[in-house]
């Protein structure tokens, strides 16, 4: 079970480097992000699709020959019971972000550290967080609708995303000023966002999550990825996916093979 923390708002606005994940905050700044890597130019279509990412550049290599490729699909019947030592803690509280059209997807960046999360006892500060469509990762051979990621990283440059999934329901409060707010092209300089997003408040109450050894979805598709996937989706409504929709019709990676790992379900 992941356990949510919930602290007090305090003003803090300290810019952080992000590494592989966001290596500045400040708007109209470059940017290397789990969407975006400028060494190729790479798609969800054509030529440049993800078949393809392989053979754009070597630097990625990884998205054909990695064995530790992500998204999977998540075979509930297949997945092991975690023990203690798999103790996930998201540590979200009410925060500013910016926001960015990277051609890719729609991200917004973290503009302090006051979002982490601490996995085996390992602190990761949020550095962004975007969507797919539909889902990258399966469960049970089915896709949702979207997918949320949000993408953390150590001191050590290690990566850990958090996947949530999202089905069509009642209309998410929390995104509507982020949404409100999509840019309709692709950005030159992030836009600041008019209120605070509060990421625990945008989480499902129930926390059960798998968790896996995976990679960045994009290229350069970097492994040693610290996944974890939460059970139980969030809500955003029709009007809201197809907004979304009408920017990117199809953003996801297709599942890849599982390779013998484990899944491990806590």
């Amino acid at each position: 079970m992941v356990k949510i923390l919930v602290y007090p708002m305090i003003a803090v606005m300290c810019l952080f480097g992000m590494g592989a994940c966001s290596t500045e905050t400040g708007a109209g700044q470059k940017r290397e992000s789990e969407t975006e890597i400028d060494a190729a130019h790479w798609s969800y279509e054509g030529d440049t699709n993800p078949a393809h990412w392989g053979e754009l550049d070597q630097a990625n290599m990884a998205c054909v020959d990695g064995t530790e490729q992500s998204p999977i699909n998540i075979d509930f019947s297949a997945v092991e019971a975690g023990t203690s030592g798999g103790k996930t803690e998201i540590k979200y509280k009410p925060a500013p972000f910016t926001l960015q059209n990277n051609g890719h997807t729609i991200q917004a960046n973290a503009v302090d550290s006051s979002n982490k999360t601490v996995i085996n006892g390992k602190e990761y500060k949020l550095a962004q967080f975007h969507f797919h469509t539909p889902s990258e990762h399966q469960f049970n051979g089915k896709n949702y609708e979207m997918e949320l990621h949000l993408v953390h990283k150590d001191t050590d440059g290690k990566i850990a995303v958090i996947g949530v999934m999202i089905q069509e329901g009642e209309d998410n409060k929390t995104l509507a000023d982020l949404w409100f707010q999509l840019p309709q092209e692709e950005t030159e300089k992030d836009i600041s966002l008019t209120k605070p997003v509060d990421l625990q408040e945008l989480l499902p109450k129930e926390q059960t999550a798998f968790h896996y050894e995976g990679s960045l979805t994009t290229p350069p598709c970097t492994e040693q990825v610290n996944w974890t996937v939460l059970e139980v989706p969030i809500e955003m409504s029709k009007e809201q996916i197809e907004k979304f929709r009408k920017l990117f019709p199809d953003d996801h990676r297709p599942v890849q093979s599982l390779n013998d790992r484990i899944i491990i379900k806590s």
